[in-house]
């Protein structure tokens, strides 16, 4: 049981909680906060990660499975008040569960397998909620990985795990990585190296998706800068068949990764 309810938005324990919303905090307590049941449930799968769990009194209600599994690990639990849980969360609408959890992410030398077949990589991507869709459909393509560049948002940004729908937990990530040593060492591994961008001279109408591939995303508003696109491999493009301007950067990507997924499952 959750025990004596906390009421105390000061408190040492809240507090603690709460700075980790800031990346500074994250980086040096190696922790982040994982909120909403489907991320708090994904967590709680993996051994070891999740260190604390906060919950309403309503919340412990709609999701008795949760409360139990965090109390069976030996997670503690602590029931927050209303109160609480709106200095803990970082959505309008909090939904009464948030974890605090291990970092997850590791080395890019050891993120991809001996054969891997399909990698994200996010260059220069700014925008929490488009990063953590991209994990979501690379994780839905059945990637091998995901790789945030050094220029990247924070994955552990509260906008950015949620958007991931608990992806965040499924598949390795990477943070940090220069774009030069990710693409030197996908090439090693036997990837081809695509970059998506509305520029580019092929569309995926034009190229053979078949074999291992990475893909390259970048910034929503600006796409990649020369510099990365001349990294690249090749520069390929989402054909536009209506009236549309463009796919916004989440969507792009899901189309990317599906169109390879596709290719590879059928060759």
């Amino acid at each position: 049981m959750a025990g004596t309810e906390l009421t105390n938005v000061r408190s040492p324990r809240v507090k603690a909680a709460r700075r980790l919303t800031k990346r500074a905090y994250r980086e040096q307590d190696r922790k982040f906060l994982a909120e909403g049941p489907q991320a708090v449930r994904e967590a709680l799968k993996l051994d070891g990660v999740t260190l604390e769990l906060f919950a309403t009194a309503e919340a412990e209600l709609r999701h008795p499975e949760l409360v139990t599994e965090a109390t069976l690990q030996g997670v503690p639990v602590h029931r927050a008040s209303g109160e609480v849980m709106a200095q803990l969360s970082q959505t309008v609408t909090p939904q009464g569960l948030l974890a605090v959890c291990r970092l997850v992410h590791v080395a890019l030398d050891d993120a991809l397998p001996a054969e891997p077949r399909l990698v994200a990589v996010l260059a220069h991507v700014r925008d929490p909620g488009n990063a953590g869709t991209v994990m979501r459909a690379a994780d839905a393509a059945g990637a091998d990985a995901v790789i945030f560049t050094d220029a990247s948002v924070d994955p552990y940004n509260g906008k950015c795990v949620r958007a991931s729908a608990g992806s965040l937990f499924h598949l390795p990530v990477v943070i940090g990585a220069p774009v030069a040593r990710a693409v030197s060492l996908l090439r090693e591994r036997g990837l081809r190296v695509l970059a998506a961008d509305g520029a580019g001279k092929h569309t995926l109408d034009d190229v053979d998706l078949s074999g291992p591939t990475a893909w390259i995303f970048g910034n929503e508003a600006w796409g990649l800068p020369e510099e990365v696109l001349g990294q690249a491999d090749e520069v390929v493009r989402v054909p536009i068949y209506g009236r549309a301007e463009s796919l916004n950067l989440a969507t792009a990507a899901a189309v990317c990764l599906y169109s390879s997924a596709r290719a590879q499952r059928v060759s």
